[in-house]
């Protein structure tokens, strides 16, 4: 059991944590979610005193690590992280990069180590891979290599930072899925993640992390379904609904389709999916709307249904009554309503961008 108690980290010119209080029960596995720049990897960087906190305790299995003269190697023994860009050595083999921590900490022979690190390396898919170099491998592969390598110090608490945020997004499913397959095995777990629907899945506890600290907790559906308090809620619907507006010709499209891939990595829609999506927004938008006028009045919002697995794109405009099928762009009609299952277009007198078209893409 890990208590956490009035924790304060402070840096020359911000505190992320001002007042942090927790207590992580045996086989817990919390999901720490929230915005950018509130907290999440400083808290979990200080529960393994990789970062010294400026006031306050955490108590492991009744130790005050954070005390005065505590052997920090000691804590670490229990403690292990991963985190986002593997850190492995790249001069040594993927089975030795597995044995050198148990045989210098935990003073395993040789055998020893080399049998436990082969054990994990089948758990995480990856025996084949023994003799290979960190350069060999994927950045997949060496995410689960760096998780393979947590277990063989046959950790009690296991600390994983944005573990898939450096990885391919086609890579990234395959790291979820041995994550999902650890958070079965009792071990006590803290994830810092920005992908929802794999916190949702995988957790018991979900901390949503604001205003220098724990601004709300609750299960998982608490917390995606009936949030309590209004960051908690403003946040959630964020990862429901992608919102933009276009008021120019020269409007950043690369930024906008940087926002809208995260949006879409955070609600794990399909890559298949993400792209029809993505297309059929570059031809109703770029192609058949924007030309139509140097002042351009458009809206777009994104909807994706965990539910059903489905996409509604809902793009609404100003100016006169204009049917997007009706557009003389055959090409990009073409393309459009390729990627969609419905197209339907209705005009609302009262709005300010009184044409409306959802696509309901396949």
């Amino acid at each position: 059991m890990i208590k956490i108690r009035n924790l304060r980290k402070e840096y020359d010119s911000v505190t992320p944590l001002q007042d942090v209080s927790l207590t992580v029960n045996d086989g817990d596995v919390i999901s720490v979610i929230g915005p950018s720049g509130t907290g999440k990897s400083t808290l979990i960087r200080c529960i393994n005193l990789l970062e010294r906190p400026t006031s306050g305790q955490i108590i492991l299995n009744g130790e005050d690590i954070t005390a005065k003269g505590y052997d920090i190697r000691k804590a670490r023994r229990k403690m292990g992280m991963v985190f986002q860009s593997f850190n492995l050595f790249g001069h040594l083999t993927v089975i030795e990069n597995l044995m050198l921590a148990p045989m210098d900490l935990l003073k395993k022979g040789k055998q020893e180590a080399y049998d436990t690190g082969m054990e994990y390396l089948k758990r995480v898919g990856l025996a084949n891979k023994a003799l290979a170099y960190p350069d060999e491998l994927s950045g997949g592969q060496k995410q689960r290599v760096a998780i393979a390598r947590t277990l063989c110090m046959d950790l009690e608490v296991i600390l994983l930072d944005e573990p898939t945020s450096a990885l391919d997004p086609t890579m990234v499913s395959e790291v979820q899925a041995v994550i999902r397959d650890l958070s079965k095995s009792g071990k006590t777990m803290l994830i810092v993640t920005h992908e929802m629907n794999f916190a949702r899945a995988i957790s018991n506890r979900v901390l949503f992390m604001d205003e220098g600290g724990i601004y709300e907790e609750g299960t998982p559906d608490e917390i995606f379904d009936n949030p309590k308090r209004e960051k908690t809620r403003r946040f959630i619907r964020r990862l429901k609904v992608f919102e933009a507006e276009i008021h120019s010709g020269d409007y950043d499209f690369i930024g906008f389709g940087a926002e809208l891939d995260r949006y879409l990595l955070q609600n794990d829609v399909a890559p298949s999916e993400k792209y029809r999506i993505r297309l059929a927004i570059e031809e109703l938008v770029q192609q058949i709307l924007l030309p139509r006028s140097d002042e351009p009045d458009i809206r777009i919002m994104v909807e994706y249904s965990e539910q059903d697995k489905h996409s509604l794109v809902t793009v609404t405009y100003g100016g006169e009554p204009f049917d997007v099928r009706e557009t003389d762009n055959e090409l990009s009609l073409s393309v459009l309503e390729n990627m969609a299952g419905d197209i339907r277009y209705r005009y609302e007198n009262d709005g300010e961008e009184p044409n409306r078209v959802e696509i309901w893409i396949k």
